[in-house]
């Protein structure tokens, strides 16, 4: 079974906000955020630990549109609080209006992420963040013009003195801070984490059944394991493997035949609020999820042996729903974009 015990973290993650006027000195250490409920303590890389400073630094470069090369996108416009940090849409609409050809996929909890991206060709969060600077029809910028600009505003320039110690601005120091901002968006404390901690009344009598489905009848946790509920790993579902020219996943980053038509496995806390679904957002409610996983996927040369028709009563795919809703938590309703920006 995935269910791993929950734990008790309690505490929202905390999101700091410093001055900018103050001497240089090296970054302070701070405790971390705590996990709400139900989350394991984030492991925190050690060529990028944890520090508010370095937070608060980051908060301010995701929701700044001057990353862009027209001043027009920030990480915030694709990965949007207001929609559980995805953006609502199919695919995701860059500079001038590009359209992309995937879903934005939540940053919520990308902290137990491992490989980033549907395809995971970034190894690292800090590689992700840089990854849609540079992209033509994302951001639109270079990497050397997004640190030209940056040590042109002198506030920032305070800024990555506080976080790093010194006011060198570099292309991974603002990678660095962008993440770590982005490690404490965290969800917990859901119904599902309040049921699995001993508040029994924490979900619906239906919302217990749908656990049961999900783990028993369908086996959705042979995919959606752990705290997180994925494993992390990649499958073939058939999404759009029957279009003229599928996109073909994880195969454009390793030429591996095994990885054609595969995408990484998203994680299921906040599924209700990050609609639509899939990679490319073909499927537009829960509703749609169920029955297309009930169906057996779409058929091709490489669909995952795990993907098979279900054969769910109306019941058991109405409990199921509402399952996946008891694991809408808490810990990033109250992040917010900043009042103004450094100048």
């Amino acid at each position: 079974m995935f269910l791993s015990k929950a734990v008790a973290g309690g505490a929202l993650p905390a999101i700091f906000f410093l001055s900018c006027l103050g001497a240089a000195q090296p970054p302070a250490k701070s405790a971390r955020p705590r996990e709400p409920l139900g989350l394991v303590p984030v492991v925190w890389p050690r060529d990028n630990p944890y520090t508010p400073q370095k937070v608060a630094l980051g908060r301010l470069l995701y929701f700044d549109p001057r990353l862009s090369a027209d001043g027009t996108v920030s990480c915030a416009t694709c990965h949007n609080p207001k929609y559980a940090f995805t953006d609502g849409a199919a695919v995701s609409t860059g500079i001038r209006g590009q359209k992309g050809n995937r879903s934005a996929p939540t940053v919520i909890n990308r902290a137990y992420s491992l490989a980033q991206f549907w395809d995971g060709r970034a190894p690292t969060l800090e590689e992700q963040a840089k990854g849609p600077m540079a992209n033509p029809i994302e951001m639109g910028s270079t990497h050397i013009g997004i640190v030209e600009n940056l040590k042109k505003i002198q506030g920032y320039r305070t800024l990555f003195t506080t976080a790093f110690g010194t006011d060198d601005i570099t292309i991974d120091r603002a990678a660095q801070a962008i993440t770590t901002f982005e490690r404490t968006i965290m969800s917990g404390n859901s119904p599902y984490d309040r049921y699995r901690a001993g508040q029994k009344t924490a979900m619906t009598p239906s919302q217990v059944r749908g656990n049961d489905v999900f783990l028993n009848k369908a086996k959705c946790d042979s995919c959606h394991e752990g705290v997180n509920f994925t494993s992390n790993m990649y499958a073939n579902l058939g999404v759009g493997a029957d279009r003229p020219d599928p996109d073909v996943g994880r195969y454009t980053v390793t030429h591996d035949p095994k990885d054609w038509g595969v995408f990484k496995t998203p994680t299921l806390r906040e599924i209700a609020r990050t609609a639509p679904y899939m990679h490319d957002g073909s499927l537009k409610t829960l509703e749609d999820v169920v029955e297309y996983y009930d169906k057996g996927g779409t058929p091709n040369r490489n669909l995952d042996q795990r993907i098979k028709a279900l054969h769910l009563t109306d019941q058991d795919k109405k409990d199921l729903v509402a399952f996946l809703n008891a694991l809408s938590g808490e810990g990033w309703q109250k992040i917010a974009a900043p009042e103004k920006f450094p100048e």
